[in-house]
């Protein structure tokens, strides 16, 4: 497996409580790996661990490593020498409630990326703003809006302009956390198409309570029990033939 994340007995902590337990998995490069377990079994602390988001609230704290084999940056993330604003440059992130800055345009919203880190060229800005919307399947949607209020647009536009705005820039792997839960089925399917689409050119790490939205769309599984790693498969394996019987009664909803 060619993995660009290869996370290694990765634990922590919110103050004195542990929510992740010696978790070591690889990520695949450009496949969708999903992250799926009941609620509180560290999902989204997971997700926020690969990009050194979990310890900016006071208190929280992670040991263990993450190693990123990446184009612009290879090593531990965790290394003391390492400045996790230059990690987050490399690995984008969309959250759950689609979030575009509302004082922004649409078109501001994708390009605000690119000029916080020093892109002055407004053809060059341009250019990339269009290829993105058009990447995020939302172009032929917003072509006569551009310069209107990001928070104008639907919730199902919404997320994908968070999509957009979060792979504007290049990054190399895209974090997702439950994207869809709040977006209907039309949107949710446009969605899953989309990051169908993307793993073309960025690797995908997703969180979901939705195990049909796993089975449909990752190449990977991994299943997360209190704060635990039970189980790590390709997802037609994990989900077909399941190996802990934890993971078989979480899939076949005997608990959750």
């Amino acid at each position: 497996m060619d993995a660009i994340l290869s996370v290694r007995n990765l634990n922590a902590w919110y103050g004195e409580k542990q929510v992740l337990y010696d978790i070591s998995l690889d990520i695949p490069r450009y496949h969708i790996t999903a992250i799926i377990g009941p609620s509180g079994c560290g999902k989204t602390t997971f997700l926020r661990c690969l990009n050194r988001l979990h310890e900016l609230n006071p208190g929280n704290k992670v040991k263990g490593e993450v190693y990123f084999n990446g184009k612009n940056f290879k090593g531990n993330i965790y290394d003391p020498r390492v400045d996790p604003a230059e990690i987050r440059r490399y690995m984008g992130m969309v959250f759950q409630k689609p979030n575009p800055f509302p004082m922004l345009s649409v078109y501001d919203n994708v390009a605000i990326g690119l000029k916080i880190n020093g892109i002055k060229d407004k053809k060059k800005i341009d250019e990339i703003v269009i290829n993105t919307l058009k990447k995020a399947f939302l172009l032929d949607e917003v072509k006569d809006s551009l310069h209107k209020s990001g928070a104008s647009l639907s919730g199902g536009q919404q997320q994908r302009l968070c999509i957009a705005r979060a792979i504007a820039y290049n990054p190399e792997v895209v974090l997702l956390d439950e994207p869809t839960s709040a977006l209907d089925p039309i949107a949710t399917s446009k969605i899953e198409q989309l990051l169908v689409e993307l793993k073309k050119e960025f690797t995908i790490v997703i969180v979901t309570h939705n195990m049909q939205q796993a089975a449909r769309i990752a190449d990977y599984t991994a299943f997360l029990y209190l704060g635990r790693l039970i189980e790590f498969a390709p997802t037609e394996e994990l989900f077909e033939t399941p190996k802990n019987e934890l993971t078989e009664k979480y899939i076949t909803g005997k608990f959750g």
